[in-house]
């Protein structure tokens, strides 16, 4: 799964620096970043953060959004409450299917700018953060879906889900949640799968890029506690390697 994420400013404007499109990282700094929460060096899902989406409809500028999808067909701020914290990761090999997917599935792909995603590891009842990231450093493109909601207010709300594929050996190591029957890690694109999520309509080409990415190397290492009375909070050096004695990996 992934509830947790490190997205940094620049890993934000990465995209429109790698293009050369200064005026795009002027207008990015002023106008959408004081409307996130960013920069998160952790930030949970279900504090439903706000960041930047490239969306399918904006491929080359991105969008505000929260993390936390909210169908469409979402009735009143009760039912959304209910589900949101229900969609903060969206299974890949079923988005076409559940309800709560399948119309963004078909209309609603986004991808997001991140530096790296946070994943427990259990042992004898115990839980261990870790923080896997690129070995390059080069920032991680998710897929994911995105929808807007209207509220009982009249308001708009812009949200996203993050679309999640089987585990890596990596992540088969790491991922061991004894309450799910395998490893799961978001689905990290490269640059001819962004496109073809962002741009491709065929829903059999869609399916065949929810897999783990075998190109892109990934590294790890433990972390201070994300949870509890230890959690420093979302402070830049959150994701510093920590030791933990008792832990062998």
């Amino acid at each position: 799964m992934c509830y947790d994420i490190k997205a940094s400013l620049e890993a934000q404007l990465a995209k429109a620096k790698k293009d050369q499109d200064y005026l795009a990282v002027e207008e990015i700094m002023e106008k959408l970043i004081p409307l996130t929460d960013l920069p998160l060096y952790h930030a949970s899902g279900f504090s439903h953060p706000t960041i930047l989406i490239y969306t399918d409809r904006s491929p080359e500028f991105p969008e505000v959004a929260t993390w936390g999808l909210i169908p469409h067909w979402v009735k009143d701020d009760e039912q959304q409450k209910k589900i949101w914290n229900n969609t903060l990761n969206a299974r890949g090999e079923s988005i076409f299917e559940k309800p709560s997917f399948r119309t963004a599935a078909n209309n609603n792909r986004c991808v997001l700018y991140i530096d790296g995603f946070y994943e427990h590891h259990h042992v004898n009842d115990k839980t261990f953060p870790f923080y896997i990231y690129r070995k390059n450093k080069e920032p991680m493109v998710l897929a994911g879906l995105w929808s807007e909601w209207k509220n009982e207010q009249g308001g708009m709300l812009r949200t996203f889900t993050i679309v999640t594929t089987k585990g890596n050996s990596l992540m088969a190591k790491i991922h061991n949640n004894p309450k799910l029957k395998e490893a799961r890690m978001p689905l990290i694109l490269n640059e001819t799968s962004i496109d073809k999520w962002l741009s491709n309509t065929d829903q059999h080409t869609i399916e065949e890029l929810i897999q783990p990415n075998q190109e892109i190397e990934l590294e790890t290492h433990t972390v201070g506690r994300l949870r509890g009375k230890e959690y420093l909070g979302n402070l830049e050096e959150i994701s510093n390697p920590f030791v933990y004695q008792e832990l062998e990996f």
